[in-house]
């Protein structure tokens, strides 16, 4: 059975795996699936329509599968879903999405610190680290092994290129690229990920690869287009070079691929 606090309250229609911990005052409604290893800390509150995987850690405060804070949401049954071995602090909010059938997804093995917002319809994949006061507006896609600083916003309808790193305190209003080092009120992109690269096993020889394709993209004052070209010309094609062509690319063309891992 699991083990729930006598101070919890767990509504009839809630699908809880036996070994999940519910601390004291959390409130589980019904239409809630909680997987099996999940720890609640206290006062966390779960909606209905939220499914958690294996493995979740949610510490005190959080509130996760909460109505959508949208102007166009009427109370149709929409959605969230989230994967597995996710830790989630203190007073963190996840918000179901908007449109019915819709769902906002939490993949795997992501970190999300104390206040961090995630809006309706967002999209995380896996290993995401977001740092205290991260705030992420709806329709939001962010790829794997990005991390995030604290106290950054992030625009609807972005989206941050895998193993991108945006530093704290940054108004995020446009695209991240794949790869890179992003900071600031004008996001400006400062230089590949390095540390973030080498983490992941990619070579010398690759990172310097997407550090010149880095530097004629977003160094040069080239057109984008004419960037483009200079680096598929004269860049060593790498997966990572390749991939942030495509990235950029999508944009040219008026398209940021928004949605699920694929």
């Amino acid at each position: 059975m699991a083990e729930i606090h006598p101070s919890a309250v767990v509504e009839s229609g809630a699908e809880l795996a036996e070994d999940v911990f519910v601390g004291p005052f959390c409130h589980i409604m019904s239409g809630a699936i909680i997987g099996a290893g999940c720890r609640l800390e206290s006062n966390v509150t779960v909606y209905g329509g939220t499914a958690i995987g294996r493995n979740n850690t949610f510490a005190q405060g959080s509130v996760i599968g909460g109505d959508p804070q949208d102007r166009k949401y009427k109370g149709e049954p929409t959605y969230l879903r989230i994967g597995d071995d996710n830790r989630i602090r203190e007073y963190v909010t996840i918000h179901r999405a908007t449109g019915e059938g819709n769902t906002t997804v939490i993949g795997n093995r992501c970190y999300l610190m104390a206040f961090v917002h995630i809006g309706h319809n967002c999209t995380l994949w896996d290993e995401i680290t977001m740092a205290n006061n991260v705030g992420v507006s709806g329709h939001v896609t962010v790829e794997n092994m990005v991390t995030i600083g604290g106290m950054t916003g992030i625009h609807q309808f972005v989206r941050v290129g895998k193993v991108a790193m945006v530093g704290g305190m940054s108004r995020i209003v446009r695209d991240v690229p794949p790869y890179t080092l992003v900071e600031g009120m004008e996001q400006a992109v400062h230089d590949i990920n390095a540390v973030g690269l080498r983490r992941i096993g990619v070579t010398q020889e690759a990172r310097l690869a997407l550090h010149k394709a880095c530097k004629l993209l977003f160094k040069s004052q080239l057109g984008l287009r004419h960037a483009i070209e200079i680096v598929r010309r004269e860049v060593r094609p790498t997966p990572e070079v390749e991939e942030m062509i495509e990235f950029l690319e999508r944009l040219y063309r008026g398209k940021n691929g928004r949605g699920d891992q694929p």
